[in-house]
């Protein structure tokens, strides 16, 4: 490939990108908005439609690898994101500023986060080893819609304790609202099908598998909402929303996005999968300790978490090229 093709595709991935970003921003404020009017409580609007906008992203991204047939890219990319979320957004998050994990975080939201990653374990390596199938996918969507119930049934008895970080932006006409959302979706497919295309081509051309590219580029660059959102709602001292808007994002990935793209196409494993997704558990295993033993992060923490990103895509990247060899 000539280097101004290189050049032109990669120009291509990063318009991909900010269109996925500033598709998502816009996805929120609408969509948001449109709730508001209809008086939707500020908690749903904050695990729902917040969480589900910042991973439209990578609905987009893993969705469009799905109807591809890439899937090992669709996978990559929802493991990728999950650990990028937990370790590297909450840890840099919580190295700008404490974070306070709230009762019903620890007690709910985390513990099922792990819970639904031990069943995708079970599903991917025990009963039906290095495939996700169809009636799994189903199965992860099913979970999807009774979280959802559960969180609503939950918002009931749920003080609105964070309307201010969901409000701050001036209301806007209902018909405007419906716009900001529609065009924001079309940005978000646009951008998830350029993203996809481009980063296939690159992967190929410097020798990436797609399940490292779904792990790395594409995973932090559909986590820039979810990586803004949390890191200035820190800086705002929004815990709920910092940590909040990760959990979701998390849930969402795994029930929603991985559930209907492998329900649109059956998913073969990498063969680093074991790897990805024992540290993506790990992860999980991480923060719940965290939540138990204190009753707010410490800088220290949020060091370790971050540290662990760095040692997880080390490894991804000397493995790929074969330096070290962590698959059995």
């Amino acid at each position: 490939m000539e280097w101004w093709q290189m050049a032109l595709y990669i120009l291509f991935l990063l318009i991909g990108m900010v269109l996925l970003v500033k598709g998502a921003d816009w996805f929120v404020d609408g969509a948001s908005n449109i709730a508001k009017a209809l008086k939707i409580p500020s908690l749903i609007i904050g695990l729902t439609l917040v969480s589900m906008g910042t991973s439209a992203p990578e609905a987009a991204v893993s969705i469009t690898s799905a109807i591809n047939n890439n899937v090992e890219m669709s996978v990559g990319n929802v493991v990728g994101s999950n650990i990028f979320n937990t370790l590297f957004i909450l840890g840099l998050s919580a190295m700008i500023m404490p974070l306070v994990i709230n009762r019903d975080m620890k007690h709910f939201d985390i513990p099922i986060m792990l819970g639904l990653y031990i069943l995708l374990a079970i599903c991917c390596f025990v009963i039906s080893p290095g495939s996700i199938d169809r009636w799994q996918g189903g199965v992860l969507l099913a979970a999807f819609i009774a979280y959802m119930v559960f969180l609503f049934l939950r918002s009931k008895n749920t003080p609105d304790e964070n309307p201010e970080f969901l409000e701050e932006k001036e209301k806007m006409p209902i018909w405007k609202a419906i716009v900001l959302t529609v065009v924001g979706l079309a940005a978000i497919i646009v951008g998830g099908t350029f993203s996809v295309d481009c980063a296939e081509v690159l992967a190929l051309e410097w020798g990436m598998s797609e399940s490292l590219v779904g792990l790395t580029i594409l995973a932090l660059g559909t986590s820039l909402p979810e990586l803004v959102t949390s890191v200035v709602a820190s800086i705002k001292k929004e815990n709920d929303i910092a940590i909040g808007n990760v959990i979701g994002s998390n849930l969402f990935n795994v029930m929603f996005i991985l559930g209907i793209s492998a329900m649109i196409t059956p998913h073969t494993l990498a063969p680093d999968a074991g790897l990805t997704i024992g540290w993506m558990i790990a992860s999980a295993v991480a923060l719940l300790l965290i939540s138990f033993f204190y009753k707010t992060t410490k800088k220290w923490h949020g060091a370790l978490m971050f540290g662990g990103y760095v040692v997880f895509i080390t490894l991804l990247i000397l493995q790929n090229y074969g330096i070290i060899s962590l698959i059995a």
